[in-house]
């Protein structure tokens, strides 16, 4: 059997935490290891990038701040460094991770380009594109050009696929790749790093992982956690992507500050995921939610809203426990029920961690990326 052929890759995210990014690094070192030459191009070094693995390189985007601009540009900047990777390292295909900026760099890029040297452009959507910037007069347009000049459209949900079909028909088929989670091997043991975070043997660690924006709903997780009845039987982990003091009037308003423990940009999550017993998605819409997805793989059964692409990844009352958006009530009552009764909680985490092996592995995943890969390099 002929081996398959390799390709030489960019890669652009948002470096910064958030399921985008995670997504985009863990695909671009599963692809170097697959024998794969992959580049990452970006302001700055994503955050779980490793350095020295062999066929995986960053080149950094300089942005300068001209007086002639009231704000710093990067979009040009980007499209510059693209056409030069591009040029330089002889690229077969730009895989842009949100349509804009990224996506419309990446077609200035290819234009600068002589017609033997244009890359093909894949265009991964996460959900900001189409939930929020999709309705806006100001980014519509451009991200509808970005998206109907791309040579493949990626979505990480059946939901958002319908969404972005729904807000920007175009005359090709939008396909589904679900996003998927490569653990890596915690460096302390569950038991260590409940001792690190004063969680008792006798309590139920709950965790909350996200970057914050409204979106997720915060306010909703911490009045829901306020009235858990057993106020001594858990405590919180907010594992935090932006800063988390704004929320803290709030925190001490409910009389939490007991209760919760604030991690903010971990980056290795795993060990804190591995220490958790039950998690909270509070969101009222959701591409996919990778956070769901990470706790999986740690047997941690999460408590989530009926949103989005939530239902895609959580298998009701299997893998998981899904109610309605925005009831505080239902949420409080399925996490007292988790919290009080732990052979369900390890049987719904069993079955999730079952299900993220067998639906959401990077084994199941990036095979379904380097046929699009193919698929795209042989239409010239």
């Amino acid at each position: 059997m002929p081996a398959q052929r390799t390709f030489n890759i960019g890669i652009t995210c948002y470096p910064s935490v958030g399921g985008s990014g995670v997504l985009a690094t863990a695909l671009g070192e599963a692809l170097a290891s697959r024998g794969h030459d992959v580049h990452f191009i970006s302001y700055e070094r994503p955050f779980r990038l490793p350095t020295n693995t062999a066929r995986l390189h960053f080149h950094p985007v300089d942005v300068n701040d001209y007086g002639l601009f009231r704000y710093p540009d990067y979009t040009l900047p980007l499209s510059v460094k693209m056409a030069e990777v591009t040029r330089d390292h002889d690229l077969d295909l730009l895989h842009v991770h949100y349509a804009v900026p990224h996506a419309t760099a990446a077609i200035l890029a290819r234009a600068m380009l002589p017609p033997q040297r244009q890359p093909r452009i894949v265009t991964t959507l996460h959900g900001t594109d189409t939930t929020l910037l999709g309705h806006d007069p100001g980014y519509s347009p451009a991200i509808h050009h970005a998206l109907r000049c791309s040579d493949a459209v990626t979505t990480v949900s059946a939901f958002l696929k319908r969404e972005t079909d729904r807000l920007f028909p175009i005359d090709r088929e939008i396909e589904v790749i679900h996003n998927f989670f490569s653990p890596r091997t915690p460096q302390r043991s569950r038991r260590q790093v409940r001792e690190a975070l004063g969680v008792g043997d006798d309590e139920v660690l709950l965790v909350h992982c996200s970057n914050l924006r409204p979106l997720k709903r915060i306010d909703l997780l911490l009045e829901t956690v306020s009235r858990i009845q057993q106020r001594q039987s858990f405590k919180l982990l907010v594992l935090a992507g932006e800063h988390f003091a704004p929320f803290m009037p709030e925190v001490r308003r409910l009389g939490l500050e007991d209760r919760i423990i604030v991690r903010e940009k971990v980056e290795t999550i795993e060990e804190y995921l591995q220490a958790a017993d039950v998690g909270i998605v509070t969101s009222e819409t959701e591409s996919f939610c990778l956070s769901i997805l990470e706790a999986m793989y740690f047997a941690c059964p999460s408590v989530a809203t009926r949103v989005g692409g939530i239902p895609e990844v959580i298998e009701d009352r299997v893998s998981g426990v899904l109610v309605s958006p925005g009831d505080s009530t239902a949420l409080v009552r399925a996490v007292e029920e988790l919290i009080a009764d732990p052979p369900l909680r390890a049987a719904l985490g069993d079955a999730a961690r079952s299900r993220a092996q067998a639906l959401f592995s990077a084994q199941t995943i990036v095979p379904q990326y380097e046929a699009l890969y193919r698929r795209v390099c042989t239409q010239r």
